[in-house]
């Protein structure tokens, strides 16, 4: 996948551990009080460092139709490979609290959203602790999760099925209609 112009890498390098990588992915259907999907997503990643989460790289923003239902407004989705100190069921707390400040309400599942932030991978963190399932358990079907990840960072590997990122772009199943904003 070639990064797009958007792409930010910021201290990425051949000394970035991919196998300590924590990722977070970021989405975005309903624009709220900002003037786009695109302008709330680059807000939250500016409230991430005031919460302690800094960024190491971030991909470009990607377009896809909404999934389960194509009739909701489509989604801007993207990643962050992250460095916290926070352990990941901090971050997690954190990463609802930075949904909440962007107007997030759990409704209905795959509502519309104006922030959406899931915890990918937690560096090669396996299982379930206390209800919080690393790495993120659908992560490795959504081309809009993938897809972005290949953008920054290929080589990583899925923590459980030792995959790369790349190639698990290539095979996922759900948002095969995402694709990077040039």
């Amino acid at each position: 996948m070639v990064p797009g112009p958007e792409t930010v890498r910021v201290n990425i390098d051949e000394d970035l551990d991919l196998d300590a990588a924590v990722i977070v992915a970021l989405g975005c259907n309903d624009k709220g009080l900002w003037a786009s999907c695109r302008e709330a997503l680059e807000a939250a990643l500016a409230r991430f460092r005031c919460e302690g989460i800094d960024i190491l790289a971030r991909s470009s923003w990607w377009a896809s139709q909404a999934w389960p239902d194509p009739t909701d407004p489509p989604f801007l989705n993207g990643v962050a490979i992250v460095r916290t100190a926070h352990d990941p069921h901090a971050l997690m707390a954190t990463l609802g609290r930075i949904e909440e400040m962007f107007g997030r309400r759990r409704s209905t599942a795959n509502a519309p959203r104006t922030l959406d932030l899931d915890l990918i991978a937690y560096g090669r963190e396996e299982g379930d602790c206390e209800g919080l399932i690393l790495p993120h358990p659908r992560a490795a079907d959504r081309l809009f999760v993938m897809g972005p990840i290949a953008e920054i960072a290929p080589e990583w590997r899925h923590p459980s099925s030792g995959a790369r990122a790349s190639a698990l772009a290539g095979f996922a199943t759900v948002g095969r209609d995402a694709h990077p904003l040039r």
